[in-house]
């Protein structure tokens, strides 16, 4: 599943059979030597714990942050072989009550926390405690933060120069012509290469299965006998394998925006389904801009915003703005508007103002950023690394082509860029995986908490539903009508009380729970003088 950091209902129309991958290609789950391996890299790691001192200057983290690094084996198959570093960030609970100053509360261990891609990083997890709405939790829980197996500074893993991993300006076709389908496909067959070539051996120890044996050893070297674990997008996929593996080492879990987990949705039609759903968040995005017309001047219609929007595109396509922000860098940009509510005022005003002449906001908001190249070109790799690596894709390119443009007819927005991303995994070089078929019966597993956003297209909402399902006792919690990716935390009073009222106290509703939408953004002002309906293509 894609994450905002690295780029950039129509789920039963493509029920297709997959091109299944040469039988040597495909491995089957891993079993008795890795569960042995994990407990001795556990065992290992309870002894030596971790050193937290200074974190370093590499990690742009305040003096007041702790950092260290634990060992954990790169193949869990020979815990005696190569070992590699995981980074780790910790702020101490501070046991101090928000509501009281002269009341210490007592500490309840850690609460570890992920935040996706797969390629992204926890390691500034630690920072959020001083907010609000996580005070209460940073009083009791130290929070920790890490970075998984290959990313950041934890065993980092390349697939080409960062130096030309921004390619801007660029295009972004809907319904890309074959000439472009077939360049794109040699891109995505040279990049597969060059994951290859830079990680050799290494490239297929990069898993959702070895995130959750490392996030066990992460545990074991923390000191805590079982783990309290919070996981959000991606996070929920593997925090949901680990609760699968190791159900009698889980306190408690809260799954934030969870990925369906169905062996037979990884990777290939979950990326499907989340086509589909940005296609509805698209909408609603236009349908807030259309609400505020006499700010934006974009047009008082969804229809009528998408043609402003086709208009910029256009007008990109045939002469940059700043020579490097085309369609691609407007199409990445309004992408991230779809997962975080938060973003809508500027997108909108930044599109209003290019439209009017002014290109300074959308330059700033969609053009490359050189300095953040290396951590983009690391995420990227890790996140196709892990999903190629996790389970068969189609190997066929007709495959891919049928599905997507079947789709892209009713789901144009975001179906060919995705298709993009994820394309290396049809020419991966490395074996796959089968999925583990995750599940808990009565009593296996602590109850657990699930919180999902209606209308979220990052994860849609079917998987909250998939990941309810086959973990016995948990709970789902829903943020009604709302499609904010990720949605602990946030200014929803409702479902950050369930967070807190499960890990602070242990108390869930005793079935599913609703709570209703978040506030809607505010419109930042931009002028309120109408977009021209026309204007000379000249301009």
């Amino acid at each position: 599943m894609r994450a905002p950091a690295l780029y950039s209902a129509a789920g039963t129309l493509l029920l297709t059979t997959l091109a299944a991958a040469p039988a040597d290609s495909v491995r089957t789950v891993p079993g008795a030597a890795e569960v042995r391996g994990t407990a001795v890299a556990a065992a290992r790691a309870r002894v030596a714990g971790i050193d937290f001192g200074t974190c370093p200057e590499a990690e742009n983290l305040p003096d007041g942050m702790r950092c260290g690094t634990v060992s954990v084996p790169l193949d869990y198959a020979r815990p005696d072989g190569k070992q590699i570093r995981l980074t780790v960030s910790r702020a101490p609970a501070t046991q101090k009550d928000p509501h009281n100053s002269k009341r210490l509360l007592p500490r309840q261990g850690a609460l570890v926390y992920n935040p996706g891609g797969p390629g992204a990083s926890g390691m500034a997890f630690p920072l959020i405690g001083v907010l609000p709405e996580w005070k209460r939790l940073a009083a009791v829980y130290d929070f920790v933060g890490y970075a998984p197996r290959g990313v950041g500074r934890s065993a980092p893993l390349s697939c080409k120069d960062p130096g030309t991993f921004f390619k801007a300006p660029s295009q972004a076709p809907t319904h890309p012509s074959e000439s472009y389908k077939r360049e794109r496909i040699a891109q995505a067959k040279a990049y597969a290469r060059g994951c290859a070539e830079r990680a050799g051996d290494s490239l297929r120890h990069y898993t959702s299965l070895n995130n959750a044996r490392d996030l066990d050893v992460l545990r074991a070297a923390l000191g805590e006998e079982k783990l309290t674990f919070m996981g959000a997008s991606y996070g929920t996929y593997f925090g949901a394998l680990y609760a699968t593996l190791f159900p009698s080492h889980v306190r408690r879990m809260v799954f934030d925006s969870a990925v369906n987990p169905d062996p037979e949705q990884i990777w290939y039609r979950n990326n499907l389904d989340q086509s589909a759903a940005f296609e509805g968040r698209w909408e609603d995005l236009r349908e807030w801009i259309a609400k505020h017309d006499d700010v934006y001047g974009l047009g008082d219609t969804s229809e009528e915003v998408l043609r402003s929007y086709e208009k910029a595109r256009a007008r990109l396509a045939a002469k940059p703005a700043g020579g490097k922000v085309g369609p691609g860098q407007l199409q990445g940009a309004f992408l991230s508007a779809g997962y975080y509510d938060d973003y809508w005022p500027r997108r909108a005003q930044a599109l209003s103002a290019y439209l009017k002449g002014d290109p300074k906001p959308l330059i700033q908001q969609a053009g490359p950023r050189p300095a953040a190249a290396a951590e983009a070109e690391n995420s990227k790799a890790v996140y196709t690394a892990v999903e190629c690596n996790d389970a068969r894709w189609p190997t066929e390119w007709r495959v891919w082509d049928r599905d997507n443009t079947r789709l892209a007819r009713v789901a144009p927005f975001e179906t060919w860029d995705n298709v993009w991303m994820n394309l290396p995994c049809a020419y991966w070089p490395a074996p796959r995986q089968r999925p583990l078929d995750v599940r808990t019966g009565p009593g296996e597993l602590p109850p657990t908490l699930i919180l999902a956003a209606e209308r979220d297209a990052a994860t849609p909402y079917g998987g909250a539903v998939e990941l309810h399902r086959r973990l016995s006792g948990s709970v789902l919690v829903t943020e009604r009508d709302a499609g904010t990716h990720g949605v602990a935390g946030g200014p929803n009073p409702c479902v950050n009380g369930h967070v807190d009222a499960y890990l602070l106290e242990g108390r869930l509703p005793a079935r599913r729970a609703a709570c209703g939408p978040r506030p809607e953004p505010r419109p930042t002002a931009a002028g309120a003088r109408k977009v021209p309906a026309a204007e000379p293509a000249s301009r």
